[in-house]
């Protein structure tokens, strides 16, 4: 399906992880949004003996959301779109590599630097598509929200990642997917089942297994950075990170494709650097680094956060969402070696069990979500 807008074609990309539904195709004097019936470019109608422009095509010189009559869309590589997941994943995981080699720099002011590099990429998109900077009345407090939650989420993340193991944080962010379904479930009211509930429990599960409290597992615990109330600390933050996560993706669902994903990201960016620079004054923790390694460091935390966010999003726009969940796990792979090879910190068999039963909880989450896209699919198409 492509998106129509004054005669020209506009394909918004997935947001949220979120397999594109139908876009609107034009609006009519009401107001209400008229589904776009017209087949993607290059794609012959189901039963039809040659291709021809859509019914919002005909009588125009040209078509205005199909190629032209006789044109082959251009073949995707096979496996690509789980290549591009793979790469965003390392490229996250080197981010976080960055910001626990850094020294003397707060996690606020860190993402007060990702913020930056988000609003200067995300700008010109924003001119191009003409889109504006505040968008439609009606979801401008979505978009707040959604700024607010998801500038949060990546503040508390870093702080976790600064207190605590890598490879812990980075497990505890994948049980994303099982609260943003207890949310939908809560808010959206989406349906959940026993299922569900039994890969949320597999995900408290392995949380518990990671932070080792003393009253399940004794005062003597081991395999952790520092001290046990730094480590519980950051535990309670990639939580929360987890929860401000999940929460920003059932805003989205809730906006829908009403709004374009790039005024999505200018809210979480410019919300969030206004946030991070008042926390930052408020804190007194606002400092250039002293040393010079520490500053190529920010800039290429930015630089490869941006580069993850725009090959995840490109792998969401050629591959279903369920198969990009799955392989998103090897975020937690790539951390687990990370920490080992330039960190020289083992990771505990708690640590590894806990991995085991998020990783199981959001794989099973994901898998379940895509069987039910594909039959839903399959029943339309019937």
């Amino acid at each position: 399906m492509v998106l129509c807008r004054g005669g020209e074609g506009d394909a918004a990309p997935a947001a949220g992880g979120k397999e594109p539904e139908v876009p609107p195709c034009r609006e009519d004097g009401a107001g209400a949004v008229q589904p776009c019936l017209c087949p993607a470019p290059g794609v012959e109608a189901a039963g039809a003996e040659e291709p021809r422009a859509c019914g919002c095509c005909l009588g125009m010189s040209r078509p205005c959301c199909c190629e032209a009559p006789g044109t082959k869309k251009k073949a995707v590589c096979p496996g690509l779109g789980l290549f591009y997941t793979i790469l965003s994943a390392f490229l996250f995981s080197v981010a976080s590599l960055f910001l626990k080699k850094i020294e003397d720099v707060h996690s606020v002011e860190v993402s007060a630097f990702r913020c930056v590099f988000q609003m200067a990429f995300v700008l010109p998109g924003l001119i191009y598509y003409k889109t504006g900077f505040l968008g439609p009345k009606g979801k401008r407090i979505f978009l707040f929200f959604r700024g607010f939650l998801g500038s949060t989420a990546m503040v508390l993340l870093y702080y976790a990642y600064q207190v605590m193991p890598l490879a812990d944080a980075t497990v505890i962010t994948f049980t994303s997917p099982v609260f943003t379904s207890l949310l939908a479930w809560i808010f959206l009211k989406e349906k959940y089942s026993l299922w569900d509930l039994l890969f949320t429990l597999f995900a408290i599960t392995g949380v518990i297994l990671i932070a080792r409290p003393p009253f399940l597992f004794g005062s003597r615990v081991t395999g952790i950075e520092g001290s046990y109330t730094n480590h519980l600390k950051g535990t309670i933050a990639a939580i929360m990170s987890t929860l401000s996560a999940a929460s920003t993706i059932v805003i989205l669902r809730k906006v829908g494709k009403s709004v374009h994903y790039f005024l999505s990201i200018w809210y979480y960016a410019v919300i969030g650097l206004i946030g991070c620079v008042i926390a930052l004054f408020v804190l007194n923790e606002w400092r250039l680094p002293h040393c010079g390694r520490d500053r190529v460091f920010l800039i290429l935390i930015g630089l490869l956060g941006l580069g993850g966010q725009v090959f995840l999003t490109k792998a969401l726009q050629i591959e279903k969402a369920g198969p990009v969940s799955i392989m998103k796990t090897m975020d937690v792979v790539f951390a687990f070696i990370l920490q080992v090879l330039f960190l020289n910190h083992l990771p505990t068999w708690w640590t590894v069990g806990g991995a085991l039963c998020v990783v199981a909880s959001s794989s099973g989450t994901a898998i379940r979500k895509w069987r039910h896209s594909v039959k839903k699919a399959k029943q339309r198409e019937f």
